[in-house]
């Protein structure tokens, strides 16, 4: 792995750092854990920096502190859509990961597949869900089985894998109590893979097993019997075309800085996309930081290698 995946910076040259956490999104829990570990090594690393749990007062808590840059560890809506990376850039607060665009885009698993199929890169087939009426066509045209997403929701919140017409309509409408436009796709019947970028690399991909029908919530941060699997077990081929496949994603839809992308390998070989995160878990749960301890970088070193790109990519 090239080395220029870690920083040469000093930590003075980051200045003092506010990281950013919590929040009101259904995340807030997972932020909490990853803020509090970011903050933790920042700060064994020598860099002058301190936690912001994010709520009502957060305009006057950064007006009010003196903030050379700030590292979002916020996931979903609030933090990871665009809307605080607006906020710091008319503040003129630079920032860790992507910018305006990419963010809201990313959070949006809609507009992110059309981008994507735009560009004759794979992703599911897929419907908007609005009504039972619109359950009952997408049964019709997909088939089942199908797996329900709230569109601009992570870390599978609200996520249901469903086999028929009944429970299709119930799972829209527990998808809608988390967001007004709900998303349902083609079941993929194959391995889960992750695969995360930094500072324009593709570190090593994970392949990940899980009891669960799927790779919800509670395999992803509570759950001990996950597999996760370095190397992922694909030959050295079809490892690089998924690597390729994920700068190609990424690129697609702008990210910078930091991001992990989630695709599926169906029965035929076959690569699909199923969305990207701009701002991942960072827990101890969490799979960039496997991802980057295969590529040699430890979690200070990781979280030291985002600041850093944000320090070259907006000063």
């Amino acid at each position: 792995m090239s080395a220029n995946l870690k920083s040469t910076l000093e930590p003075k040259a980051f200045g003092r750092v506010a990281v950013l956490y919590g929040g009101k999104s259904a995340e807030r829990e997972v932020s909490l854990k990853s803020g509090s570990m970011v903050l933790e090594a920042l700060q064994g690393a020598g860099v002058e920096a301190f936690g912001i749990d994010v709520g009502d007062d957060l305009l006057q808590r950064l007006a009010a502190e003196k903030i050379d840059r700030a590292f979002i560890v916020l996931h979903g809506r609030g933090g990871e859509d665009g809307s605080m990376q607006g906020l710091l850039e008319c503040l003129g607060i630079p920032y860790t990961g992507s910018g305006v665009l990419a963010s809201a885009l990313a959070m949006d698993k809609l507009r992110t597949k059309q981008v994507w199929q735009s560009l004759g890169l794979s992703t599911p087939r897929h419907a908007v869900l609005a009504s039972e009426a619109d359950c009952r066509a997408a049964a019709e045209a997909l088939g089942f089985p199908l797996i329900v997403k709230p569109a601009h929701e992570g870390s599978s919140i609200g996520m249901a894998k469903v086999a028929d017409v009944d429970a299709l309509i119930e799972a829209w409408k527990g998808a809608s109590r988390y967001d007004s436009q709900v998303l349902v796709e083609q079941w993929i019947h194959g391995p889960e893979y992750t695969i995360a970028m930094l500072r324009g690399q593709v570190l090593p991909p994970i392949r990940l097993g899980t009891p669960h029908t799927f790779y919800d919530y509670d395999a992803k941060y509570l759950a001990n019997d996950t597999q996760y699997q370095i190397p992922c077990g694909l030959d050295a081929a079809r490892e690089q075309e998924l690597k390729d496949l994920t700068a190609r994603a990424c690129e697609a839809v702008g990210t910078q800085g930091w991001a992990r992308a989630d695709v599926m390998q169906d029965a035929d070989g076959r690569f699909w996309l199923l969305e990207v995160n701009t701002v991942p878990g960072m827990t101890d749960h969490s799979l960039v930081p496997m991802a980057a301890r295969a590529a040699g970088l430890d979690y200070q070193q990781l979280v030291l290698a985002i600041l850093a790109d944000s320090v070259e990519a907006r000063g």
